[in-house]
């Protein structure tokens, strides 16, 4: 900003000096027409009549000829016009006949004169004045380097409050108090409780740690400053402890007030862990703000709320209590609290009488309120794309598939031979699970490109999980070797569509030898996986078991992804002929829904019931919690 003034301030000298220069060549216009001669001709002319009229203006002689030609001749601007021709021998009958008209000197010209020599005086200064004001802008940006960029809250024409966040009851109740703590202390000073010092919201990425942030603002009656904690560090050192100090110096003359650190983890992760030492950046801003949340200074009344999505790499210090007092969990919403989240978003959206929110919030588990929130507005775009007035379930429908896989994308050509083979692929999945008991429920199979993937089958799960069996993750693994098991029985041959079916089955079946103990290993845990994100620690880390273990681990895993394969194509052998009538009107239809894809097993199977309950509302797909799909490897 300063810099643009600066240099604002040179183009506006620029400016004035360019009028400054019209003026004086409208005043005095020079002429390439007008013939400037000497005094001698001028006086040669006179004797020979041929000069009509003079004019004398200071020194300069303004002299039009009797054909109408002018001229200009300069004299001694303190001689008299009439001496000097007299003087010259001019005869004074010609100087009677002459006719010469002085004009008297106006002060304008003089003022004028001044002002366009002044021009060039003043563009130095000018330039002078430019140079100063820079160099003390630097001056001030090298003096306010050290300065915290924390903004504060205050005037906001829309405030979020706790109304304006579902969900997250604990996490509300926690923030709620502190508010309520700066707005009634006597009420809690009374019973000898103190003030918190700190609270961390810890849970997945767009689960709503900010906004509940933003609701704590709206709600304080007090300061309320928030800052990043990238905003800390910059490439010099000692600058974020300094940014640190200075921070809390402005909360504390503002006290009682709320200072939010977002994504603490950017200056808050555990001392040591790097490959800096001791006079680390980092280490140093943290160092700084250990010091200042529990230092020597008491009953500051200040309180920090910060938020992370990584509170494993946290430095232990820094989650004590006396620091971070409360540690409030923001997990993804459950079924009850996505239904509240879609009702605030579907706020200002006209939804057409058929959406019902409660399915929605019963058929996007794992969604958090961001997806949801995008879930909503992307419904909104595709109404807004058919230039309807209202949305409807279609929209919303199509909205959940492309926030989960992307847009379709019909303008992919495959061949007949590969729409073939990814028919068979995503129906073998379908099948395997299917008939697994532990599977979720087949939603819909799809062989129209989305995103990267070729093909794609939906399961929908028929509520909330927070745990996973042992066979569940056998019958899942089965399933997702479903397709290439399909490959191998009805071709011959495999492709490369299997990959990320592949490597999601093997990713199951390492972690359930490694970290769930469902080997026979037995109970123990393999490897520190908590510690894997620090490069710094993998320099000086060894893995916690030998090389004769990790040999049988690889047996192990192994082991649990045979088995899915024999079990998958066990299954497919005995329904190759339901795979083979199945995939061929998948080929035709392109798509088959639930009801579609449980016809071909009757009404009798597990899932008809469910099914017969829910004709008149038709479930929407989602597949966050799990997808299989054939990526388009081999046609990239």
């Amino acid at each position: 900003m300063p810099e643009n003034r600066g240099r604002g301030g040179i183009i506006y000298l620029l400016i004035i000096a360019l009028v400054i220069a019209g003026i004086f060549f409208i005043v005095n216009p020079t002429s390439s027409s007008v013939k400037t001669v000497p005094l001698s001709t001028v006086v040669q002319q006179v004797k020979d009549g041929v000069v009509g009229s003079m004019k004398v203006t200071k020194n300069k002689l303004d002299i039009t000829l009797a054909d109408s030609s002018k001229e200009v001749a300069y004299k001694d601007t303190n001689e008299n016009v009439y001496d000097m021709l007299e003087k010259a021998g001019v005869p004074k009958e010609k100087l009677t006949n002459l006719g010469i008209e002085v004009l008297p000197t106006e002060s304008s010209d003089f003022w004028l004169n001044i002002l366009i020599s002044a021009v060039p005086f003043l563009l130095i200064i000018g330039f002078f004045v430019f140079m100063m004001r820079s160099a003390q802008n630097s001056n001030n940006q090298a003096m306010s380097f050290g300065k915290s960029k924390a903004r504060l809250a205050e005037g906001e024409k829309q405030k979020t409050t706790f109304k304006d966040v579902a969900g997250a009851k604990e996490a509300k109740q926690e923030l709620f108090e502190i508010v309520d703590f700066l707005k009634n202390p006597l009420k809690y000073t009374a019973l000898g409780a103190k003030i918190p010092k700190g609270v961390l919201l810890v849970g997945p990425p767009g689960c709503g740690k900010t906004l509940l942030a933003r609701a704590v603002a709206g709600e304080a009656n007090v300061p309320f400053f928030n800052i990043s904690g990238s905003e800390f560090v910059e490439m010099f050192v000692g600058v974020g402890a300094s940014r640190v100090r200075d921070l809390f110096k402005k909360a504390k003359r503002n006290a009682p007030c709320i200072i939010f650190i977002d994504e603490i983890d950017a200056v808050g992760r555990h001392r040591g862990a790097g490959m800096g030492g001791g006079h680390d950046e980092r280490e140093q801003t943290l160092n700084q703000i250990l010091t200042e949340m529990d230092g020597f200074e008491q009953d500051t009344n200040v309180i920090v709320i910060s938020a992370t999505n990584r509170p494993d790499i946290l430095d232990p210090a820094l989650l004590r209590p006396g620091r971070f007092d409360r540690r409030v969990t923001v997990d993804a919403p459950d079924i009850k609290e996505r239904e509240e989240i879609l009702n605030i978003y579907a706020k200002n959206k006209p939804l057409d009488t058929s959406v019902d929110i409660s399915r929605i919030a019963k058929t996007t588990p794992g969604f958090t309120g961001a997806d949801l929130e995008n879930l909503m507005n992307e419904g909104a775009i595709l109404a807004a794309r058919k230039n309807a007035k209202v949305i409807t379930r279609e929209e919303i429908e199509q909205a959940v598939e492309k926030v989960t896989m992307g847009p379709e994308r019909k303008s992919r050509i495959l061949s007949k031979e590969e729409k073939k083979i990814i028919a068979h692929h995503e129906v073998g999945h379908a099948i395997v699970a299917h008939l697994s008991s532990n599977c979720d429920p087949v939603h819909k199979i799809s062989v129209i490109s989305r995103g990267m993937a070729l093909g794609v089958t939906w399961f929908m799960p028929e509520e909330d999980k927070h745990l996973y069996s042992k066979n569940k993750f056998q019958d899942e693994i089965a399933s997702m070797l479903g397709g290439y098991s399909a490959e191998q029985i009805i071709f011959g041959d495999v492709t490369t569509g299997a990959s990320n079916d592949l490597e999601r089955a093997t990713g199951i079946a390492r972690k359930m030898v490694t970290e769930y103990g469902m080997s026979d290993l037995g109970p123990i845990t393999y490897g520190e996986h908590d510690r894997e994100i620090f490069l710094g620690r993998d320099f000086g880390h060894m893995k916690n078991y030998s090389e004769e273990i990790a040999s049988k681990i690889d047996s192990e895993v192994r082991k649990f992804v045979e088995k899915g394969h024999e079990t998958a194509k066990k299954v497919l052998n005995e329904n190759v002929e339901l795979l083979k009538k199945i995939a061929k009107d998948l080929m035709e239809k392109e798509t088959l829904n639930s009801e579609d894809f449980l016809a071909y097993f009757g009404k009798s199977e597990k899932h008809a019931e469910k099914i017969e309950g829910d004709k008149k509302a038709k479930p929407i797909a989602h597949p966050t919690l799990k997808i299989s799909n054939i990526k388009g490897k081999k046609h990239a």
